[in-house]
């Protein structure tokens, strides 16, 4: 209640017209202030606002991931499409997860060149499944701490992002397992599985919830991936073994 002269006036706080971007909520606070129902009711009206294009990029980024599981080739074509529409939509100033959009630019280049490679060297046996040795995990946590202050400061400075530290973080998680996707380690389904963890409440935050169940569908692919490796590992060794004299 305001005073003004001897009345009393009531101030309403209209807490359904929040901005979009929230830029002054944290957030943790953002999700810890809603009991269930709200946060179902915000998600559903989420839904029911989700432009095309983030349908279209979803859309084809759950296909990209099918068509991997199955060794096709058009999981790349399909990739291209959704990386490219990402980079777009994590660009826009409504979204401004200028990381995440970076990320996306790189996974689009990935897509182009994985594509050329496999028309050219589709023949050849990958490299060997592995596990991480002390060197690695030291390269790893590297990559995350020093791609995680770049990231930040590059925020900082350059661009209007609310959450910085947060997009940050789940870029150079992303970077880290993708390194070591390409030198075959099982590990990397951790490091992808820790950005894939971050990013869906951010992308909530950020009024995305079809990315958001995306990527809770890529972090239960990365759960299987993880087992589907480790067993492949096992076997690899097994195989080792019985070649070894005795």
């Amino acid at each position: 209640m305001s005073g003004k002269g001897n009345k009393t006036v009531p101030v309403r706080l209209k807490l359904s017209k929040m901005p979009s971007s929230l830029p002054s909520m944290p957030l943790c606070a953002y999700f810890c202030r809603m009991n269930t129902a709200e946060w179902l009711g915000r998600f559903a009206g989420q839904m029911a606002e989700t432009p095309a294009t983030e349908w279209l990029a979803a859309g084809f980024g759950v296909a990209s991931v099918l068509l991997a599981r199955i060794n096709s080739v058009w999981l790349y074509p399909t990739g291209i499409i959704s990386t490219a529409l990402y980079t777009w939509l994590f660009f826009r100033p409504e979204t401004q997860l200028y990381a995440e959009g970076m990320l996306n630019l790189y996974y689009f280049s990935m897509s182009v060149y994985g594509w050329a490679h496999w028309v050219r060297r589709r023949d050849r046996a990958p490299l060997p499944v592995t596990r991480n040795n002390h060197r690695d995990w030291l390269i790893t946590a590297v990559i995350v701490a020093a791609g995680w202050l770049i990231l930040y400061g590059v925020l900082t400075t350059w661009t209007s992002s609310d959450v910085p530290a947060w997009d940050a973080w789940i870029s150079a998680t992303a970077w880290a397992g993708m390194w070591l996707l390409a030198r075959r380690k099982v590990e990397n389904w951790v490091l992808l599985n820790i950005s894939n963890i971050c990013a869906i409440p951010l992308q909530l935050y950020k009024q995305m919830p079809l990315t958001a169940m995306l990527t809770l569908f890529l972090f239960i692919v990365a759960v299987s991936g993880f087992f589907s490796w480790r067993k492949i590992w096992r076997e690899q060794q097994a195989q080792i073994r019985t070649r070894q004299p005795e």
